[in-house]
């Protein structure tokens, strides 16, 4: 239940045991406004999807606006590409912007899987000195819209994501920022990129997904265990769009515990950087419970995106020689994401690129350390801040791939 949809074999053999139940579940979510929380299967509604955004930001101490940036709709067989919804109710995209200097460069924040901006909470603070910083939930996901997710390719997944933020990006009337995406945020925000390099200055790519195919790292492990029965079962999960939320809402009013114990065992006591506050997980916990169990919708790119085992049925890997934008990679030191990729992509690469590791840090490296993190974007982006960008060194800690 990572940014990009890495699943244990342990936490797949559970969401068999649930997804009887996690079907009844979601049939019943269009009844379930009507009855208190106390009283639903699964406690959750869009309002309280807000009101824990709010609970989650009230540890941000730079003031910033909430809102629902409508993004349009269009009636059924509409030929806007990403609109596959059988409701013709608007979508829109739930974003936030923070103050900032004036003059200030923008940095747009796009999250991972299976996550929401409220993930970069520890730092809209450092990052507003220097950006004026605007944070989405992607269509789907968080307090944006969820509409019915009908897409039946790689390609229609790809735009239901890429074509609905530019409908965003035009709505907010922005041009010339950076980018930044994480993991699963990360590929989208490359694809993006590739599509209209004319909006983009800089790319920064954190931990992202897209740069290793199945076919480059195959293994032999993956290879008898797809052939065993456990293997044909759990591959038929993946094609059949199980996701980790399908678990969360298959334990009804159990799932806030399983929460509680992810982000306490991923961003607690055995994280290696800076650990959590018990305000920050109790927080953190509440909010990605009320994100994860809502409906089903923007989740269901898993098996369009990924094939079993989280190689990308695209990669980006093979698009490094068309990219138009100056890229930064950033990493940390214990990723799971292989920074190697990254290195390859830049042999074919005709524009500027570096790649950044963070130390103390895994996959979530803006969690893990914040403080390293933030030197690493203001490195990045050194060139939007001093006319002498080129002989700033490395700042002390990171290092160059």
């Amino acid at each position: 239940m990572n940014g990009s949809g890495r699943w244990s074999l342990k936490t797949t053999e559970r969401m068999a045991e649930v997804i009887g139940s996690s079907n009844a579940a979601e049939s019943a979510a269009a009844r379930r406004s009507i009855w208190p929380s106390v009283l639903r299967w699964i406690p959750t509604s869009a309002e309280e999807i807000s009101a824990a955004e709010r609970r989650l930001l009230s540890l941000v101490k730079t003031p910033y606006v909430q809102e629902h940036v409508n993004i349009g709709s269009g009636p059924p067989g509409s030929t806007v590409r990403w609109f596959r919804s059988s409701s013709d109710q608007p979508r829109f995209i739930n974003t936030v912007t923070f103050d900032s200097k004036e003059n200030s460069p923008t940095l747009v924040m796009v999250h991972g899987y299976g996550a929401s901006h409220g993930f970069f909470f520890r730092n809209f603070d450092a990052l507003a000195s220097r950006f004026r910083v605007v944070a989405i939930d992607q269509l789907g996901w968080g307090g944006s819209s969820r509409p019915d997710f009908k897409c039946k390719s790689t390609e229609e997944t790809e735009a239901w994501f890429i074509d609905s933020f530019e409908e965003w990006r035009k709505a907010k009337n922005l041009s010339n920022f950076i980018l930044l995406g994480h993991s699963f945020g990360g590929y989208v925000a490359a694809q993006y990129a590739l599509k209209h390099p004319e909006h983009v200055q800089h790319l920064i790519l954190v931990g992202p997904a897209g740069f290793s195919s199945e076919t480059e790292h195959k293994s032999e492990w993956l290879t008898k265990f797809r052939a065993s029965w456990k293997g044909v079962i759990l591959n038929h999960l993946w094609e059949s769009n199980f996701t980790p939320q399908t678990v969360i809402r298959g334990l009804g009013r159990w799932g806030p515990a399983m929460v509680r114990k992810y982000t306490s065992a991923r961003f607690g006591s055995h994280s290696i950087g800076d650990i959590l506050t018990e305000e920050e997980s109790s927080l953190l916990t509440d909010y990605v419970y009320h994100t994860l169990a809502a409906k089903a919708s923007g989740e269901l790119c898993l098996k369009y995106i990924f094939s079993f085992g989280a190689f990308t049925r695209k990669p980006l890997l093979h698009s490094a020689a068309d990219w138009k934008v100056p890229t930064t990679f950033i990493y940390g030191h214990q990723d799971w994401m292989n920074y190697r990729g990254a290195v390859d992509a830049r042999k074919d690469m005709k524009v500027p690129c570096e790649i950044i590791r963070v130390p103390q840090a895994g996959h979530f490296v803006f969690i893990d350390n914040p403080s390293g993190f933030h030197s690493a974007v203001f490195h990045a982006c050194r060139r939007f801040f001093t006319q002498n960008h080129g002989d700033q060194e490395l700042p002390e800690g990171l290092t160059s791939a």
